[in-house]
């Protein structure tokens, strides 16, 4: 084909091969589509760089907002110069035998419309260049997420046997909590956990109503639950005995400890998970086992099976 010389595409489609010259204007739009899908290139790179070596994250906005402009100013500048879209109202007329034949002026528009880009080639290269590059450079801050939480936020460092110890890693006694007491206490081998965190409390027996095959959980008036709000997470420390709830400082969620921590008030979702717990000959607690739930708040695929 003549240089400066665009092939009408109404030879694919059974037409007349017809030649139609490139105007001064279109070139011109060439070059300036062309510009714009380098600049998009070079500030996608430049971001991607930023990131790597740290830079302002003032830098990396300014070079996120030339990648754009300049992508979204190329397929502007595309449209309106180099695809041909005429305004064009198709006279009806009767069927014809050979429709190739008979080409109508909507049809020419529409094929021009879509030689305008097919044509191209170059630009269509750089079109896709600028958009590989710019998701590219939008992808690599998702590496500062840090690795999946895999089974982390299912599970906690109880388990079956864990001996209950107090934040200063002691064994915890029966004689250490009076009736409508309460103490955060941890497994053995991990005082300070934040996941693992409990209250145990002594609300005396014969008044906790828990479900049948949650009573032996909480031997001789003591029960054990997650210290970790189902709402946001916040600590679930406030114990007002005469109510016998428990009460989150954050946002008032409230807690029945007689029923199994079931909410009461506020915005928690859910019940804070009992920890089954069994009380020694010596006086000291042990764990039956790890949450049954979750603990802390819910999140997209939460279900069922905190143990250990």
């Amino acid at each position: 084909m003549t240089a400066g010389m665009e092939r009408d595409p109404d030879r694919a489609y059974g037409g007349p091969r017809t030649v139609r010259p490139t105007t001064t204007t279109e070139r011109r739009a060439e070059v300036f589509v062309g510009l714009l899908f380098i600049a998009t290139i070079l500030a996608a790179l430049g971001l991607i760089v930023s990131y790597i070596i740290g830079a302002n994250t003032q830098v990396d906005g300014v070079l996120l907002a030339v990648a754009f402009a300049g992508l979204g100013g190329a397929i502007v500048v595309w449209v309106q110069y180099l695809m041909h879209t005429p305004t064009m109202i198709e006279a009806r007329h009767p069927i014809q035998p050979n429709p190739a034949a008979d080409v109508s002026p909507g049809q020419v528009a529409m094929r021009e419309a879509e030689s305008g880009f097919t044509r191209r080639r170059m630009l269509i290269g750089m079109l896709f260049a600028s958009v590989g590059g710019l998701v590219t450079a939008i992808a690599v801050p998702l590496f500062s997420l840090g690795p999946l939480p895999g089974r982390a936020l299912f599970v906690t460092k109880w388990k079956k046997g864990s001996r209950v110890v107090d934040v200063n890693g002691n064994l915890v006694h029966a004689s250490q909590i009076p009736i409508n007491g309460i103490m955060t206490v941890f497994p053995e081998g991990a005082p300070g956990d934040a996941m693992s965190q409990t209250v145990l409390l002594n609300v005396g027996p014969g008044l906790l109503q828990l479900p049948a095959d949650r009573a032996s959980w909480a031997p001789q008036g003591f029960v054990a639950y997650s210290k970790l709000c189902t709402h946001a997470g916040c600590p679930v420390g406030l114990f007002r005995a005469t109510e016998h709830d428990l009460m989150c400082p954050c946002h008032q969620s409230t807690f029945d400890v007689l029923d199994g921590a079931q909410v009461t008030f506020g915005p928690a979702p859910r019940p804070l998970p009992q920890l089954p717990i069994q009380l020694q000959p010596d006086g000291t607690f042990v764990a039956l086992g790890g949450f049954p739930e979750p603990v802390g708040p819910a999140f997209w695929n939460q279900t069922s099976g905190g143990g250990a």
